[in-house]
Formats: C-alpha cells, sequence, structure tokens
C-alpha cells in the first residue's frame, strides 16, 4: 500500500513552529528598537554636546550610520512583518505549504526559515 503524502502540519507540529516563531519575533522586535534608538538618538550616546570640532569630524560618519541603520531598521521591519504573516498562516492551518506547488515546505527549511512561503525547487524556478 502507497503511503499517503502528508499535506499539511498537525496541530501539535504547528504549535512547535508558532513558539519558535514567537521566540524570533521577539528577538526581532528587540532588535528594531535598538536600531530605532540610534536613528532617533534616545539613547543620549551621542557627540551633539560636546566640542564643536568633534561634530564636525563625526558629522560625516554620524549621517552614514543613520542612513545604514535606517536600512538595517527597514529590513528588520520586514522580517518581523514575514514573521507575522507566518503566525497567521499557523492560525489558519495553511503554514508550511507552498505558495507555488501547492507542496509541503520540508521542517528542515521552515526550521531554519520559519517564514518561508515557498519550498526550494519553487524558489530556485524563479531565478
Amino acid at each position: 500500500m502507497a503511503e499517503i503524502e502528508k499535506t499539511r502540519y498537525d496541530d501539535a507540529e504547528l504549535e512547535e513552529f508558532k513558539q519558535l516563531i514567537l521566540k524570533k519575533l521577539e528577538n526581532a522586535r528587540a532588535d528594531y528598537e535598538l536600531l530605532r534608538e540610534t536613528i532617533t538618538h534616545t539613547s543620549g550616546n551621542d557627540t551633539e554636546d560636546t566640542s564643536p570640532t568633534y561634530k564636525v569630524l563625526e558629522e560625516g560618519a554620524t549621517t552614514l550610520s543613520k542612513e545604514e541603520n535606517g536600512r538595517l531598521a527597514q529590513h528588520q521591519m520586514k522580517f518581523i512583518r514575514n514573521l507575522e504573516m507566518a503566525l497567521v498562516r499557523i492560525e489558519n492551518k495553511t503554514y508550511g505549504i507552498c505558495k507555488t506547488t501547492g507542496k509541503l515546505i520540508p521542517k528542515e527549511r521552515l526550521m531554519k526559515v520559519p517564514h518561508a512561503t515557498e519550498c526550494i525547487e519553487a524558489k530556485e524556478a524563479r531565478r
């Protein structure tokens, strides 16, 4: 008798993924807050209250740093949104199903990239 191919993860597996995602989400939000603080100077560690000489020397570096932190913060926010959408898919019991092929994304891939929406084959076929 042929083995029936699994079409979705069971509730216990979905709960395991949910806990993994919640932990990653907590860390991602903390990282985002740190980036946001460095951009808005809410941490208070800046050269704005030091002598003008130091300020002129560090102005260019500060601008570059703010731009880089802004890019990192945008990337982190996208990661957070992707994790939140993965939680919605868990609630809908559609988590882990490739949006392109409709096949189940391997558990190993989801443990490494819990917000994945495509299996490796589908992703590589798009290249």
